[in-house]
């Protein structure tokens, strides 16, 4: 029996966003959407390949690594399209050593000169960095290796692109051009119930069919309600964590999310990431909780 009351699928959920993005008949909407966000970085992307988004690396380390989406334009340029969900301590970092997956994928074997094709990482954020609260309005941050004291861009094939989507808060009345529209589509969507006038277009009409719950096979709905409730438990679980430990400490704060996470079955990797405390440490608290 189905349960949900909502109409279209929250993007903000594992679910949500490879529906949306990460199947091949979807793939026009990941095109539009990365050709909007990086329309002053490249000519128009014209056609995407999906590649395996599991790189096994030379160290047994870098066998963790998996992204959201990655692929390849008709150009070989990469793109890493990832959701982040919750705050992680050294996401900056992630994104970086992310980074380094679709630049040795480039390398050949034998003579090879070094040339490169550009590498996107893509971060869509369900949060928003502490140093970047005092600044509002600004949620898209475009990042290149740039002079210290020229502020000119020493190299352009490698870019970092962050969105904090708690900081787009603009109403449908004042939208400005396309890409403003998929923000607030990407934002606004569980809580729609049509798609609005201003988002009659053929590349929303499409989005918003794709993420119509009612046309999903049982087996999507069960896969997107797991995905639902993973979300909504998480984010509650850390958000009331947050705003209790704010009077008794932020290292105490973070035990309890532990804590709380692994109650909920949550992995010792998962609650790592989370919570930025060491792998050890959360293993103590395990041993301690079912003591």
């Amino acid at each position: 029996m189905r349960t949900l009351s909502d109409r279209y699928i929250n993007p903000f959920t594992d679910f949500g966003f490879k529906k949306i993005f990460g199947e091949e008949p979807n793939k026009d909407l990941l095109i539009d959407f990365l050709n909007q966000l990086l329309q002053e970085e490249q000519s128009p992307i014209i056609d995407l390949e999906y590649l395996q988004n599991e790189q096994l690396g030379r160290l047994e380390i870098d066998r963790g690594a998996i992204f959201d989406l990655y692929c390849r334009n008709e150009r070989g340029e990469r793109f890493i399209v990832e959701l982040q969900k919750s705050k992680q301590k050294f996401f900056k970092d992630r994104t970086v050593y992310y980074s380094t997956f679709p630049i040795r994928d480039q390398a050949r074997k034998g003579t090879w000169n070094f040339a490169l094709q550009r590498v996107y990482m893509v971060a869509i954020l369900d949060f928003v960095f502490d140093e970047d609260r005092n600044d509002p309005d600004k949620f898209q941050y475009i990042v290149k290796l740039s002079d210290i004291e020229t502020n000119e861009v020493f190299y352009d094939k490698l870019s970092f692109v962050y969105l904090e989507m708690p900081k787009f808060q603009k109403s449908l009345g004042s939208l400005q051009g396309h890409f403003d529209k998929w923000l607030y589509a990407l934002k606004n969507m569980p809580e729609l119930a049509e798609v609005p006038a201003d988002l009659q277009e053929e590349v929303f009409v499409k989005l918003f069919e794709t993420a119509e719950i009612a046309n999903f096979n049982d087996t999507e709905y069960s896969a997107y309600e797991g995905s639902l409730k993973h979300y909504r438990d998480t984010k509650n679980t850390v958000d009331t964590a947050r705003e209790e430990g704010r009077e008794e400490g932020r290292e105490a704060e973070r035990h309890r999310v532990a804590v709380r996470l692994l109650q909920r079955g949550m992995s010792v990797a998962e609650v790592a990431e989370i919570t930025a405390l060491r792998p050890a440490e959360i293993e103590r608290l395990e041993r301690d909780r079912t003591s």
